[in-house]
């Protein structure tokens, strides 16, 4: 299934059942890398952009560094049921090499509970067919899927981000934040360690073995 273009603008008037918001007492996943030649840290957005690996990356083009920035991440959804967010970030991260290295780039896996309500624009319910969009926005062409997060930026200013199905893990929820959340962020996370960390080792090789990836 191929995705559709973003039909011409504006985009249809929000129904409350199009959004879901992410809890205070809910935790975001995500997989960061320390090292390599873009270092981050746990909290950061990424404000370069659009990137071509990337499936919703809002920034306006050409890629350059700018006010616009994205945070991609998992959750679990409905809250405290279905898979382990943490297995979401592992699927999407070692996707391409399907061998998860704790120590390429010095990847850490870090949890955090936004400090309030995070409003997102929820693919995985009606709004795409209502926008003239399918399913295929979430595991199609990239491209096309960072020109709707593009038209769903401007066209929706009071949304925090996307949620979407993971498009490498079907059991996971994945989410992209924007900048506009970034005054509830908490200044600390509630779970943070490298992936190199021992006592993560029993959950990486089970994790890998489910997904059916490697672990070095």
């Amino acid at each position: 299934m191929a995705i559709l273009d973003p039909p011409g603008r504006p985009l249809p008037v929000l129904r409350t059942s199009d959004t879901i918001a992410v809890e205070p007492d809910e935790r975001i996943w995500r997989i960061y890398r320390q090292g390599g030649d873009h270092p981050v840290t746990w909290d950061q957005f990424r404000h370069v952009g659009p990137l071509a690996t990337m499936r919703f990356d809002h920034h306006s083009p050409p890629r350059r560094l700018q006010d616009r920035g994205i945070l991609y991440g998992a959750i679990r959804r409905p809250p405290g049921e279905g898979r382990p967010a943490p297995e979401a970030c592992l699927a999407e991260a070692f996707h391409d090499t399907r061998t998860i290295d704790p120590h390429d780039r010095t990847p850490w896996i870090v949890a955090f509970t936004p400090t309030a309500p995070l409003v997102l624009l929820d693919l995985t319910g009606a709004w795409p067919t209502r926008a003239n969009a399918n399913q295929a926005i979430s595991s199609g062409d990239r491209r096309r899927s960072r020109q709707w997060a593009q038209a769903i930026y401007d066209d929706y200013p009071d949304l925090d981000g996307i949620h979407y199905t993971a498009s490498n893990f079907g059991p996971g929820h994945s989410v992209a934040v924007f900048e506009r959340a970034t005054d509830r962020m908490p200044s600390h996370p509630t779970f943070h360690r490298p992936l190199s960390d021992p006592g993560l080792r029993v959950m990486l090789d089970a994790t890998a073995d489910f997904l059916g990836y490697s672990l070095i």
